[in-house]
């Protein structure tokens, strides 16, 4: 044992305990011992100990009462409850008062030094396992990375890589991130191979070997659960990550069962404007560009974007010959989300409610802009617990807790990913090219070869052209985009933001969750 732990025991039989005692001590702890609940009291007032062990059944203050006390005093520390009763009440105020422990007499030394361990050296252990098992799956992974050749092979190792950067950070040090870190670039600069070679062939209509993209989510994954003709909440999560899915799925878990967890790939360009449009309307952009010119926005449009998703969805409904009522809301502020956890009542009346959820991507806009963003979040970690923070205190969360309580059925996902960029790419264009920082749009477009994903003809890849000679290019990896023109200024605000647009693992990999509410 690397360290001393300070442990108080109070028992109004402490001399029948002294066999215990000397154990613990043999295990290197210090041991105070009191008879009372006041003299427990007394003691934690003026010293500081690791944990506490407490006898139940005292005469004069109870354990229950003391702990209720002691918590008072120094809330943090990890209070161990004894007892020879079983009764369940007892147990039930127990740990309703944040006990550490529940041990029942007769108590042996293993048992109680099992629980000191647990309580105060869980940490520690958990840390050293989880480093421990990483270091034996790394080679796993990097064999698995290196033979990765179907799209099938990427969103499983991106989901092993996922899994460890969640079990990392949940470590106190942390040791094992950079390594990890350093797997996940490289996985991401094979990723963008992949996908170079790949997406144009994905495009074909009669290619078997694709995976299931934007513009099929609604029909492969949606409509056959709608047609159950239960209530159904299609919730999109804009910007959702699968890290961050996985970061707020055990808030969920409680109220709902997985049907079904599973990934999609996001379309190119990785946007809303795209992406977005492409799921709600189950076409690609240059079909929507060709058969409803009035609905499609074009780059150059001062239009928003995204004005009309319920038309798209109404069109999707219709071409799957699904004649169900539905509803659609767009979730920008605090009220509306409010307003739609109020009418919930109104919402189960619809076949089929889609609910767009905008506060993830305004999150990482907003990060770009406001250096007080930033500060709060200022790596995928802390982007991740903003997140979780978010959903847990949120009007979304409010209306899944009615859903559940309804026993309706609910399938989250998103429209992309965001990628933290960090490596300028110089390029040049007119005053007409895109401004998103990932991907370029336009013609005339002069740039260095090599770290991007060039589509000469649009069409290929079913995006609509503004003229004959516009061409797409997408920065891959952590790349951004950057004007020669005030260079050094551009780099320095856009470095270490979250955008999205172009192509990695994290914008294109995106989670889609089916979950049934639990009785």
């Amino acid at each position: 044992m690397s360290q001393k732990f300070h442990i108080l025991w109070a028992d109004d039989e402490i001399d029948l305990l002294k066999p215990h005692i000397l154990f613990l001590k043999e295990k290197g702890c210090e041991i105070t011992t009191v008879n009372s609940g006041v003299d427990a009291i007394e003691e934690v007032e003026e010293k500081n100990f690791d944990v506490v062990f407490l006898d139940e059944m005292m005469p004069g203050m109870t354990g229950l009462e003391t702990l209720q006390q002691i918590k008072q005093i120094k809330p943090q520390i990890p209070v161990v409850m004894i007892t020879k009763s079983e009764e369940e009440h007892i147990m039930d105020d127990a740990i309703g008062g944040k006990i550490a422990d529940y041990l029942i007499k007769p108590l042996n030394p293993s048992q109680i030094w099992l629980s000191v361990k647990k309580i105060l050296q869980n940490k520690q252990l958990i840390d050293t396992k989880t480093a421990q098992s990483y270091q034996q799956e790394f080679m796993q992974i990097s064999y698995a990375l290196g033979d990765a050749q179907t799209h099938q092979d990427w969103a499983d190792l991106y989901k092993k890589l996922t899994f460890w950067e969640l079990q990392i950070d949940a470590t106190e040090n942390k040791s094992m991130l950079e390594v990890l870190e350093t797997q996940k670039t490289e996985a991401n600069a094979s990723f963008a191979r992949f996908v170079k070679e790949n997406y144009l062939d994905w495009m074909a209509e009669a290619n078997p070997d694709k995976p299931l993209l934007s513009h099929q989510v609604m029909k492969e994954k949606v409509f056959p659960v709608l047609r159950k003709k239960k209530p159904l909440f299609f919730i999109v999560i804009d910007n959702l990550r699968l890290d961050q899915w996985e970061e707020i799925e055990s808030l969920i878990n409680p109220y709902f069962q997985v049907e079904e967890k599973s990934t999609y790939f996001s379309i190119l360009p990785t946007t809303t404007a795209f992406a977005r449009n492409a799921l709600f309307s189950g076409m690609m952009p240059l079909e929507m560009a060709k058969f409803y010119p009035k609905l499609w926005e074009d780059e150059d449009s001062e239009e928003g974007k995204n004005n009309f998703e319920e038309d798209w969805i109404r069109i999707n409904l219709e071409k799957n010959r699904l004649p169900v009522k539905f509803s659609y809301h767009k979730i920008l502020q605090t009220q509306q989300g409010k307003t739609i956890v109020d009418q919930f009542n109104n919402l189960l009346q619809n076949e089929f409610n889609v609910l767009v959820y905008n506060f993830v991507d305004m999150v990482s806009h907003a990060r770009t802009d406001m250096k007080m963003i930033r500060e709060l979040a200022p790596d995928e970690s802390a982007y991740r617990s903003l997140t979780r923070s978010w959903f847990e205190h949120s009007s979304l969360f409010e209306l899944m807790k009615k859903i559940q309580h309804a026993g309706g059925e609910v399938i989250v996902t998103t429209d992309h990913g965001t990628k933290k960029v960090n490596k300028p790419y110089r390029i040049i264009g007119d005053k007409n090219v895109t401004t998103n920082l990932r991907y370029k749009q336009g013609k005339n477009l002069n740039f260095e070869p090599g770290k991007v994903f060039e589509i000469r003809r649009p069409e290929d890849a079913k995006l609509p052209r503004l003229n004959v000679s516009t061409t797409y290019v997408f920065a891959v990896e952590d790349y951004f985009f950057a004007y020669p023109n005030n260079y050094n200024y551009y780099v320095n605000y856009y470095k270490d933001t979250f955008q999205h647009g172009g192509i990695s693992l994290e914008e294109m990999i995106v989670p889609i969750v089916h979950l049934k509410a639990k009785r």
